[in-house]
């Protein structure tokens, strides 16, 4: 796990102290990779790569990057390539001097060129600089578990891991993306290629890019969903499938020159990858858990310790009290230069944190799996609901917008009327991740002039660009609804905001998060399940959870799902109402995207009902101090 940067000036014109701006890219981005940090550039001054390395694979300095080959490529790399001992054997043509997975990647592009990423198995984000061609190769994994964000402006492509090393470039401002901000207000995150920022792109996951002396020349995806014939008449076999490729992701994410351990809550997802690690590592597995001190509703550590004791883990454990929560509340913009409005963050920082302590620099994660294997209650209840709403959907546009114009004026749940509101417009049911403003709703909270700019956006297209990419890769599949939740799960919520989550928070405390669930042959075998043996009798994850009775307890696998929460309305929520209160005007005034008197209706309702919309008073806390700190 590391940090790369760089810049490729193919403009001709002359750039000031290129040298020094890699080093200042690099500085702000130390805490991704403080064991070894590098700069080069070619004879021209065209190019600029730096690098920030955290040393999990071959510690040598034979290690160290940028890494140059005897062809002239040269390579900055963040990430791991689990199966580069199998990828060696491809490389014919060029002699190996470490132990190291950057060379084996670095070489096996110089031999098969783009072709390469076929063969790996990893999660991963790099540039490569072709010297005879005088190109730059860079892709993303899959599954967007690496960041990886760019811009083009004036002639010069720059590349970072970070947003924040970009904005280290005097040619590109801190500008508000429009755009980005009216869909962030409903998800909460943000889909590719939209960033928060003008200029400052995201790279789409499974996607690649070749930029030339004319800038980007090629763009495209190089990976996606590969449904697969399984086997359905033998309930065992597909169980037994299910195991053993989970077996294999974990074997191949325990590949390390340091000791990997894992986080721990007692559900499902992450007892079962501590499970299959203990079974094959011959001393016990470090993991780690959260709890939330005098809050038993949010404590799942009596489940992690059951399941700490049933594999023989060594496990630690931290108790996070409310002044915990108040001095990091503050900090996490300082996290996110693109944003995530996200409170699962809070004890994730944490768990990472006291990992570090315990000088442990490689952790496993149960992330994915309730998108893949349908892990979710609510999913349950879209996919009983949907027949109905896709009736209701049919019938005349009048009456369906009489309808929701009733149910509004009625006053009933904000939750039922968007559904509502989707089924008027003609739009889909299941929008994933949209867990704040509703999109019937979200306009009545900006100012008119901030809605007048952006009137012509509708949230709905993120979710229908998905779809129909979905409809064309499923086509002649018999698929049900619980299909297309999956595939979308994985598709958005998962690299958007759960991998940009995890790598946020691990990486600001050094530590790299390593999420089985999520190999490339995981995926295509999870998502090529079919929806009923997903949610099956009422159980959620059933196939999954079938497959694991044999390594696990059912006092663990069927137990109710509690979710890694936090108490922050017990905690926070006086904090984040205070703040907002002695700060929402002068926020709407500077910035002018804002109805003081609608947020501020919020606000009051909040003080009113503490069981209100908690989730619209985070983001609104959130955006508040993202706009101080970084616009």
């Amino acid at each position: 796990m590391c940090g790369i940067n760089g810049f490729y000036n193919y403009s001709g014109r002359q750039l000031p102290a290129g040298d020094e701006l890699i080093v200042r890219m690099n500085k702000v981005i130390r805490h991704r990779g403080p064991d070894n940090d590098g700069a080069w550039n070619n004879p021209s001054h065209k190019l600029f790569f730096g690098h920030q390395r955290l040393s999990i694979i071959d510690l040598s300095d034979l290690g160290h990057q940028p890494m140059i080959n005897s062809t002239g490529e040269v390579i900055v790399f963040n990430g791991e390539i689990y199966n580069f001992r199998e990828c060696q054997n491809l490389i014919k043509n060029h002699t190996l001097k470490s132990e190291s997975d950057t060379e084996v990647l670095l070489n096996l592009y110089a031999e098969m060129g783009p072709a390469c990423l076929e063969h790996l198995n990893g999660m991963f984000a790099f540039s490569i600089w072709n010297s005879k061609e005088e190109t730059l190769f860079l892709a993303r994994d899959q599954a967007g578990e690496k960041p990886l964000y760019y811009s083009t402006i004036n002639g010069v492509f720059a590349f970072s891991s970070e947003i924040r090393a970009l904005l280290q470039l005097p040619w590109i401002q801190a500008e508000l993306d429009d755009e980005a901000l009216y869909h962030f207000l409903t998800f909460n995150h943000l889909p590719p290629p939209m960033t928060m920022f003008k200029n400052i792109f995201k790279f789409h996951p499974g996607y690649k890019m070749i930029v030339d002396k004319n800038g980007i020349a090629e763009y495209e995806p190089y990976w996606n969903v590969k449904y697969m014939d399984l086997p359905n008449e033998n309930p065992g076999d597909l169980q037994g499938l299910v195991l053993d490729n989970l077996q294999k992701a974990v074997d191949y994410r325990m590949v390390s020159d340091v000791p990997v351990g894992a986080f721990l809550s007692g559900g499902v997802d992450s007892s079962a990858i501590v499970s299959l690690m203990s079974k094959s590592l011959p001393y016990p597995v470090k993991t780690y858990s959260i709890g939330f001190k005098d809050q038993p509703g949010y404590d799942e550590l009596p489940h992690a310790r059951k399941v700490a004791r049933l594999c023989g883990t060594d496990h630690y454990e931290k108790i996070v009290e409310p002044r915990d929560i108040e001095e990091f509340l503050p900090k996490i913009v300082e996290i996110f230069d693109e944003p995530l409005a996200d409170a699962t963050c809070i004890p994730i920082y944490f768990i990472s944190e006291m990992a570090r302590k315990q000088d442990t620099k490689v952790v496993l994660s149960g992330d994915g799996a309730d998108e893949l294997f349908a892990g979710y209650s609510n999913w349950m209840n879209y996919s009983r609901a949907y027949p109905f709403y896709n009736a209701y959907s049919r019938l005349p546009n009048f009456l369906k917008s009489a309808a929701w114009v009733t149910y509004v004026k009625l006053g009933r749940s904000a939750r039922a009327k968007e559904i509502l509101f989707r089924a008027s417009k003609g739009q889909e049911f299941f929008w994933g991740g949209a867990k704040s403003f509703k999109e019937s709703t979200k306009r009545n909270v900006l100012h008119p002039d901030f809605n007048k700019r952006i009137e012509h956006l509708n949230s709905y297209d993120v979710i229908q660009a998905f779809r129909v990419e979905y409809d064309q890769r499923s086509s002649g599949r018999t698929h049900t609804y619980v299909d297309w939740m999956c595939y979308l799960g994985f598709k958005y919520i998962v690299p958007n905001l759960y991998m940009h989550r995890a790598d946020r928070l691990g990486m600001a405390h050094s530590i790299e998060i390593r999420a089985p669930f999520l190999d490339k042959e995981m995926v295509n075998m999870a998502l090529s399940i079919p929806g009923d043996a997903k949610i099956a009798k009422g159980e959620p994850k059933a196939i999954l959870k079938q497959a694991l009775e044999k390594i696990l307890p059912n006092e663990v696998l069927y137990r109710k799902k509690q979710g890694f929460c936090v108490p922050l309305n017990e905690w926070g929520g006086e904090i984040m109402v205070d703040y907002i209160a002695d700060n929402l005007k002068q926020f709407c005034n500077d910035t002018g995207l804002f109805s003081y008197d609608a947020l501020n209706q919020i606000l009051e309702q909040q003080r009113k009902d503490t069981s209100g919309s908690l989730n619209d008073l985070w983001t609104l806390y959130f955006l508040m101090n993202w706009f101080k700190k970084w616009l």
